[in-house]
């Protein structure tokens, strides 16, 4: 929406609100005291008042509902904090002209339009506290403790108000970015999906590691499969999963090729499967996101830990894994396939396969303080390299195949090693991840895969 075409309307809307919140006091000064005379007008005005709290503004119908109600509590804020002023300088005006003697006719005019005017900023605060995506739990339990200090619960309403505006314009910028690739068919693509989880987690069924990716493009026509590797295993026996995987999913569809798409060290996986195991001529794409096929100058540093503190950290992760699935965790072969001494050997004995399309994509962070968690990794990588990273990988190592790009975010955050797979379900300002795959995908297909 416009800036002078939402300020007018805003104008508007006081205007209207206001002279509802005031009907008596100004009926009072029209027909001095005489009520009766202004019924009809003042049943008109309370009518309009009661619109604008229920519709607010007017949303873009093909947004998410969600959004649209978080921009109608947007507006209902500003209505509220604007009435909030006009309020305060009408009763001191008042105050002023009458003196120490007021009525009960004043008392209660001003309760009434003070009860009015919190009662819209009740209704936005709750449309933005209900509705939004973007209000985290911690955000949620400290907005209730806050918002009843004076002065201080303005500027919660003015950040509620911020979020709002967020949401609707994200929400807009994906129906623009979805329409951009087509209709429902749009990741319907020649040969199915399969996707490789990095180091660290499984393919749980409840705990999706790639967030709401997956759904978004079975809903776009995609057939979707799970590596199924184990969170700490090896490069090599990760591979033979992914072989196994491979079979079932031709079996099961009766396809001749499958494309893969791996995140960080899915993608190694990938790759010593096709170059090393023979399935290459089963495999028409692999996509990486986020690999480290250099390394990475984060492994090269922790490596040079004290082997005692190395070995105590590797029985603990392999404890727990072994505990949720994986049958053979092994934390310490797997950190030492992340350096670079190890990737420049990997690279020279795992060459690209003729016949396979590789493509390769990398996120980055905007700074150290973009996501708290990987702040001392990043540091330690831009220290190393210089580079720009997403929190544990340097851009130049995610580049392998045809490298497509580096995904951005101009807001503080920038988009993680974690981010780009929706590793925290959240959205940000003018990039959205689901869309991204959607883009990545609708790309194989229209590339014959």
């Amino acid at each position: 929406m416009k800036p002078f075409k939402e300020l007018i309307g805003a104008a508007a809307g006081v205007f209207v609100l206001f002279a509802g919140s005031r009907a008596f006091a100004l009926t009072d000064m029209a027909f001095h005291g005489n009520i009766l005379p202004a019924i009809p007008a003042i049943a008109v005005i309370m009518a309009f008042c009661l619109y604008i709290s229920i519709r607010p503004v007017r949303c873009d119908k093909e947004a998410a509902l969600s959004a649209r109600i978080c921009f109608g509590g947007r507006r209902l804020i500003l209505y509220g904090l604007l009435l909030m002023a006009s309020q305060l300088a009408w009763t001191t005006g008042m105050f002023l002209n009458s003196g120490a003697e007021i009525g009960w006719f004043q008392v209660a005019d001003g309760v009434f339009a003070w009860a009015f005017t919190w009662a819209v900023l009740a209704n936005g605060v709750l449309r933005v506290f209900l509705m939004s995506k973007r209000l985290r739990v911690v955000r949620r339990l400290l907005i209730p403790l806050f918002i009843w200090i004076p002065i201080v619960n303005i500027f919660i309403m003015i950040y509620l108000c911020n979020v709002a505006r967020d949401e609707y314009d994200h929400a807009l910028y994906k129906l623009s970015i979805h329409s951009a690739y087509g209709g429902g068919d749009a990741c319907r693509t020649r040969y199915p999906l399969l996707m490789l989880h990095g180091v660290g987690f499984r393919d749980f069924k409840f705990l999706n590691y790639w967030g709401r990716i997956p759904k978004t493009l079975m809903r776009r026509g995609a057939t979707i499969y799970y590596g199924n590797q184990e969170a700490w295993g090896t490069v090599e026996s990760n591979a033979a999963d992914v072989v196994k995987r491979i079979d079932e999913m031709l079996a099961e569809t009766g396809a001749e090729k499958v494309n893969i798409l791996a995140h960080s060290k899915g993608g190694l996986d990938a790759r010593y499967a096709v170059s090393r195991l023979g399935v290459a001529d089963k495999v028409a794409s692999l996509t990486t996101v986020s690999t480290p096929h250099r390394g990475t100058p984060l492994a090269d540093v922790l490596i040079r830990m004290p082997g005692w503190i190395q070995n105590l950290i590797a029985r603990f992760v392999d404890w727990y894994f072994r505990a949720i699935g994986d049958t053979n965790p092994q934390f310490l072969a797997v950190g030492k396939s992340f350096t670079t001494g190890y990737a420049a050997r990997f690279n020279d004995e795992m060459p690209d396969v003729s016949g396979v399309y590789y493509q390769s994509y990398m996120s980055v962070m905007r700074g150290a303080f973009s996501f708290a968690p990987l702040s001392l990794p990043y540091l330690i990588i831009k220290r190393a390299s210089g580079e720009e990273n997403d929190g544990l990988v340097p851009v130049s190592s995610s580049k392998w195949g045809e490298f497509k790009g580096v995904f951005r975010n101009r807001r503080r955050r920038g988009i993680s090693h974690g981010d780009i797979i929706d590793l925290t379900r959240r959205d940000f300002s003018r990039f959205d991840v689901v869309s991204t795959y959607v883009g990545i995908v609708s790309n194989l297909k229209k590339q014959g895969f």
